[in-house]
């Protein structure tokens, strides 16, 4: 199995891209969905990866807003314009489901890069027949990768909207820390009787 190149689906100044949700709350699946023009593209991450990305994206526009006179002028908060609650665009299609994620920043278009590397799934009658070989190799390289470029305003309210739509679901016991059910019995620990 020699190491291929991953597949980059590279979107560099995306009509959209949104953290969404399909489902009802407590089934919900997140995804990250990209669109330019009529080329959508979603691909299903994991609420605490929706959240992740969303603070992080906060903390490097943070930084950078800090640089003396702000350079890339990087607002503080959303841009009202650029407030995004549409739902997703259907039909929402997982093109892959998200692991490895990361983020950076393209000073020469000043513009934030958040790539999402799909899980890397192993056949396990492959590994099992490769087990049998003398040498195992087996290559974990992702075989797709999704890159947005954004600039710094589309950059907070993507990391905004994340926000609200990781925060909108179930609301959480305040005594348990379990997200309510409609039928919630608190499980209170031990001694609570």
């Amino acid at each position: 199995m020699g190491s291929m190149s991953p597949t980059v689906h590279a979107f560099d100044w995306p009509d959209r891209f949104v953290v969404g949700t399909v489902g009802e709350p407590g089934q919900r699946t997140f995804f990250l969905q990209v669109k330019t023009g009529l080329d959508v593209l979603s691909v299903s991450l994991e609420k605490q990866q929706a959240a992740a990305l969303a603070d992080r994206i906060d903390e490097v526009l943070d930084t950078l807003m800090a640089e003396d006179g702000n350079p890339f002028s990087v607002p503080s908060g959303t841009p009202v314009e650029l407030d995004d609650v549409d739902p997703l665009d259907e039909p929402v299609d997982d093109l892959f489901r998200a692991g490895t994620m990361s983020l950076g920043w393209d000073p020469a278009t000043s513009q934030i890069v958040i790539e999402a590397f799909a899980i890397a799934e192993i056949e396990l009658d492959d590994l099992a027949s490769q087990l049998d070989a003398e040498v195992v190799e087996i290559d974990l390289e992702p075989e797709e990768l999704l890159r947005v470029k954004i600039p710094v305003g589309s950059a907070r309210a993507f990391a905004k909207r994340a926000r609200d739509i990781v925060g909108a679901g179930r609301p959480v016991c305040s005594l348990c820390g379990e997200p309510m059910e409609d039928d919630h019995v608190c499980e209170l620990p031990d001694g609570f009787r």
